[in-house]
């Protein structure tokens, strides 16, 4: 009877041992997975899975939108004060996405067509509405789009970017 009990108590022994190196490398393979999951290349700044870099090249407003594009990004767009935390206290401009202001719905918009969020920007001072947004030190100005700017864009993650 004790000879039996032994080779149970193997037998559950070996089963456990078997799972748990099956777990180990499930977890293996599914960490190597995701090591990218939120870095981003060398001289971006990553901040919750979106990598953000801030050009110190001038250009205009359009020349910025189309230079971000060419490297599948896109002018910086907030959707929250949570969102962009970490400040820039360089006192530089940045031109961000932005775009226009819209007299229907009484807001401005980004450049994808979204409008801006009061609790992004809660107190800005007026803007013209004919001019292009600039980010700077956690606050918006507006600049006609002609100036030239440095710009921050914005990568959202699992999109692919070119080296710069």
């Amino acid at each position: 009877m004790a000879a039996f009990q032994n080779n149970f108590w193997n037998l559950i022994s070996g089963t456990l041992a078997v799972v748990c190196l099956l777990l180990m490398a499930t977890l293996g393979i599914l960490l190597k997975n995701c090591s990218g999951c939120c870095s981003c290349q060398e001289k971006w700044i990553g901040y919750r899975c979106n990598c953000y870099f801030f050009s110190n090249e001038e250009k205009t407003w359009a020349e910025s939108r189309d230079f971000c594009a060419s490297h599948n990004s896109s002018l910086l767009q907030l959707e929250s004060k949570d969102e962009f935390s970490f400040r820039i206290s360089d006192g530089r401009h940045y031109w961000i996405g932005l775009l226009y202001y819209n007299e229907r719905h009484g807001a401005w918009l980004w450049e994808d067509g979204s409008a801006l969020s009061r609790d992004v920007f809660p107190l800005f001072p007026p803007l013209n509405q004919q001019n292009c947004m600039l980010y700077v030190s956690n606050s918006i100005l507006d600049e006609d789009c002609g100036e030239k700017h440095g710009f921050i864009y914005l990568l959202i993650w699992g999109k692919a970017v070119t080296k710069l």
